[in-house]
């Protein structure tokens, strides 16, 4: 078996620490580096119910998307919720890692797994790498449908392709217009809202769309847009990133387990529809 620094040298190449941005938290936030791997849980959120997981499953090491102290902190006491997860993973000698922004901007990244999703041609990232010579690095990703199909097809798509969520999809735009071309991004997204509108494209997917960049996005251009669960459009990186350390683990000769964790971690719990509100 793999000792966890092995591990963590892979991961780092795949997801180079140094290409994250500057305000974001990567990297290992607990773990043994001599300890040996034989399990891997990989899963978005770092929270107390993944946590709990990988020790029933009996894994070493946890990788997520989103990592657990993104602003810092002074304590990791079990009497905070953060700290219990700290606990938890110590206790039982599971090793945390975090793959955030460093995953977003890969070479298959978190866009790529969800344009992969919804069956979606990636023709370049929406935001390019400047340090990439090859083009193929960066934020998003410019995409194409096979066939012209209408942007209400298209969220529908979107909603039975992503995992189930309380939210489902959301569609701002008119659902009779024809998408050819889509911008995606995994998380949240309407801080792109320029750089979707300079690509050209018919709509775009991602999550947590506010109100007001929204009703400025629809009154300026007929941009379709389609706004789906933070965690869905993140969750399929993990089934990306899975298949990417089982061949990493194949070439090594580690003979790794590695597990998605198919728990819905996102906050939304339930949803109650108005009284003749539009489906």
């Amino acid at each position: 078996m793999p000792r966890l620094s092995e591990v963590i040298a892979a991961l780092d190449a795949l997801w180079p620490p140094e290409r994250a941005e500057q305000w974001d938290a990567v990297g290992t936030v607990c773990g043994d580096p001599d300890a040996e791997v034989l399990r891997v849980l990989l899963a978005v959120d770092p929270v107390q119910e993944i946590a709990d997981e990988a020790v029933e499953l009996g894994a070493q090491l946890i990788i997520t998307h989103h990592p657990l102290y993104l602003r810092g902190t002074t304590t990791v006491a079990a009497g905070h919720f953060k700290g219990r997860v700290v606990h938890t993973l110590i206790k039982n000698d599971i090793a945390l890692h975090v793959a955030h922004t460093n995953a977003d901007s890969a070479d298959p990244g978190v866009s790529d797994a969800l344009a992969g999703a919804l069956d979606l041609r990636v023709v370049r990232p929406l935001i390019p790498d400047a340090s990439d010579p090859a083009g193929r690095r960066g934020l998003g990703r410019i995409c194409e449908l096979d066939h012209p199909e209408t942007l209400g097809e298209f969220a529908r798509r979107a909603a039975e392709r992503l995992p189930a969520t309380a939210q489902g999809v959301r569609l701002a735009g008119d659902p009779d217009a024809l998408v050819r071309t889509v911008a995606v991004s995994g998380g949240s997204g309407d801080s792109l809202f320029d750089a979707v509108r300079a690509a050209g494209v018919d709509a775009f997917l991602t999550a947590d769309l506010r109100h007001h960049p929204v009703s400025e996005a629809t009154q300026r251009s007929p941009l379709g847009l389609v706004d789906a669960a933070h965690w869905a459009t993140e969750w399929p990186w993990c089934e990306l990133a899975a298949a990417q350390l089982d061949e990493i683990s194949d070439r090594q000769g580690w003979n790794l387990r590695v597990h998605v964790s198919r728990t819905v971690t996102d906050p939304w719990s339930s949803r109650f529809s108005s009284p003749g509100a539009p489906n």
